[in-house]
């Protein structure tokens, strides 16, 4: 028995579909129930990471204390901007993109995501600019008076992203980890959302295609294509989003050793069309690869699987501030990638709002003021030519799923009351 999207739509408008999110089947699936077809018309999707394929292009009058040509340099909070495609010649318009991976002038640990997660909290932002005559001036502005503002991905949403260690003997500064890998196998970190993953869950891409609605940060967009480096064991994809409509807690900025990067989450609604779609949907997190990369030369070394990480740990951090010692130095406050631990009057705070779930704080607290079961790399790893079978602690999550559960559930809800419209494709990807 095969369905199109459009008979299903039709079933979601009547309010007879049975919507449910992915996370629900793959439970249902642990506990032995055999899901059937027509079981479940819609299944809803979600993953939240760091996703750094992402920039944003926005348009907005500037104040300026005269009429300049052009704008030859801009800088947003003193992250660089890449001036045009549009010229707008003696307008007072300025026409720029922002790359997610772009960091601050002024400070080291602010990039384009911390920018834009600032623009979506409503901050006025700082826009400095140099024009084609040499004039520097400064203004202020808000996204509400930003009539143009838009996030795009080029490679967002991957299906299986890796898993990575370190096999030197010498420590590694790198974008995969917050403080560095130390030596010697000694920590992995990981990224991906396993099978609530949107992609995961269509991975023929059957009903995701060009022009496919989405959820990016909470604010509607569509997917335009597949995104760079796609393949079809590693398929992820393209896709923009109003900035105007975004959720500030599901974007920011996250700080690598190597520099801040920029998270993105996503939410997909998948109709249920075919069995291939169904068999993909009830794949659990067990049975789906997470490849294992050396960090210091890129290459893979063996193959886990997402239950090592994300079955029995604990997504969220435990927080007890009342087991502080007061150390000299608090590792956990000066290391959290998303400086959500802070003291405030005399009082230890672990920000929520901000926390990203990483965990990172739970492996460098000797008190045990923040714990977590973050799991462990269990897999045959060919390391410096010999391969043999290890255990490597996860100390750093780059996915964070307990926010993509989330989504997904309100993603249902929209569905099931109708302020989310699934709509039909407007052509498959190849």
């Amino acid at each position: 028995m095969e369905r199109t999207v459009q008979e299903i739509c039709e079933k979601v408008n009547r309010g007879k579909a049975v919507v449910m999110t992915a996370h629900e089947i793959c439970g249902l699936v642990r506990e032995g129930k055999d899901i059937k077809l027509e079981d479940v018309d819609v299944v809803t999707t979600a993953t939240r990471a760091i996703m750094s394929g992402t920039y944003a292009v926005m348009s907005f009058p500037i104040e300026a204390p005269r009429q300049f040509t052009r704008a030859k340099k801009i800088f947003l909070n003193g992250v660089p901007a890449f001036v045009g495609p549009c010229p707008n010649e003696r307008l007072g318009i300025l026409d720029l993109m922002v790359f997610g991976t772009s960091h601050s002038n002024l400070r080291p640990d602010y990039g384009a995501g911390h920018l834009f997660r600032e623009m979506v909290q409503g901050k006025e932002i700082e826009v400095s600019v140099i024009t084609d005559e040499n004039d520097t001036f400064t203004s202020g502005i808000t996204l509400d008076e930003m009539p143009f503002a838009r996030l795009f991905g080029t490679r967002h949403c991957f299906k299986n992203y890796s898993a990575f260690v370190n096999c030197s003997s010498k420590a590694v500064n790198t974008i995969f980890h917050a403080t560095g890998f130390n030596p010697d196998l000694s920590g992995a970190t990981f990224s991906g959302c396993g099978e609530i993953n949107p992609v995961k869950n269509d991975p023929l891409l059957e009903t995701i295609g060009i022009g496919t609605r989405i959820l990016m940060n909470g604010s509607e967009g569509f997917v335009i294509g597949t995104g760079t480096r796609s393949s079809a064991a590693k398929p992820n994809l393209t896709g923009f989003a109003d900035m105007h409509g975004m959720d500030p807690q599901l974007m920011g900025g996250f700080t690598t050793s190597a520099g801040p990067e920029c998270i993105v989450s996503w939410a997909i609604p998948i109709p249920v069309t075919s069995q291939a779609v169904l068999d993909a949907i009830k794949t659990t997190d067990a049975d789906i690869s997470l490849p294992v990369m050396d960090v210091d030369c890129r290459k893979p070394i063996g193959h886990a699987d997402y239950g090592n990480v994300w079955q029995d740990v604990d997504l969220a951090v435990t927080f007890k501030p009342s087991a502080c010692n007061q150390c000299p130095t608090c590792e956990a406050e000066e290391k959290c990638p998303m400086n959500a631990i802070y003291w405030n009057n005399g009082k230890l705070v672990l920000d929520r709002f901000l926390c990203f779930n990483c965990g990172l704080c739970s492996t460098l607290c000797p008190a045990g003021v923040f714990t977590a079961r973050l799991g462990s790399i269990k897999a045959n790893l060919k390391c410096c030519e010999a391969e043999s079978y290890r255990k490597v602690p996860i100390v750093l999550r780059q996915s964070d799923r307990k926010r993509a559960l989330k989504m997904a559930e309100d993603l249902k809800e929209k569905v099931n009351d109708g302020s989310f419209r699934i709509g039909q494709m407007v052509e498959r990807i190849d």
